[in-house]
């Protein structure tokens, strides 16, 4: 699973997740095409925990997968 995935199994929009963590929309597409590392103050990452409905290990998996899913595309480019 990658952070698009555990998003879209919340059944939220970026637009969502920007809303309730208080960023950009265009922070959250960013962190699902692996461009940027999410970086959140503590309560931020709560929210964004509680949002997805996910543990720390769910998260960062995800966010790893993602980042190994651009690697992976930018090879091929």
């Amino acid at each position: 699973m990658n952070m698009k995935q555990l998003r879209e199994r919340a059944k939220l929009k970026t637009i969502d997740t920007a809303y309730h963590l208080g960023i950009a929309e265009s922070t959250v597409r960013n962190w699902e095409k692996g461009r940027t590392i999410p970086k959140l103050r503590l309560d931020q990452f709560g929210t964004l925990l509680r949002l997805y409905g996910c543990t720390f290990e769910e998260l960062e998996t995800a966010f790893k997968n993602t980042m190994a899913q651009e690697q992976s595309s930018a090879k091929k480019d």
